[in-house]
């Protein structure tokens, strides 16, 4: 992921530094260097979890239990912990 990229996703989810830092478990000087592309003069590269994580949040993944869903055995195919099921729980303590 470039760091045109990274802003972009942050921008298209409406999130602001602050709120994407939260989001990924990082500080906000981190998603700055990420979107620059450089720190201190030198190359900044988003590690694979960052990478991954901005792809589960923008697939609606607030939290993972490590459990994964059976939708042969769930019925509805919803895990609990995707989509817009999860998020209201996380966001209720805000």
């Amino acid at each position: 992921m470039k760091p045109a990229a990274f802003k972009k996703w942050r921008k298209s989810l409406g999130l602001s530094q602050k709120d994407a830092a939260h989001m990924l478990g990082l500080k906000r000087r981190v998603v700055q260097y990420y979107e620059k592309g450089e720190r201190d003069g030198k190359k900044v590269e988003i590690p694979l979890s960052i990478r991954l994580a901005c792809y589960a949040l923008s697939d609606g993944v607030t939290d993972f239990d490590g459990e994964q869903s059976k939708p042969d055995k769930q019925g509805s195919g919803e895990s609990g912990n995707q989509g817009e099921g999860a998020s209201a729980p996380a966001d209720s303590g805000e």
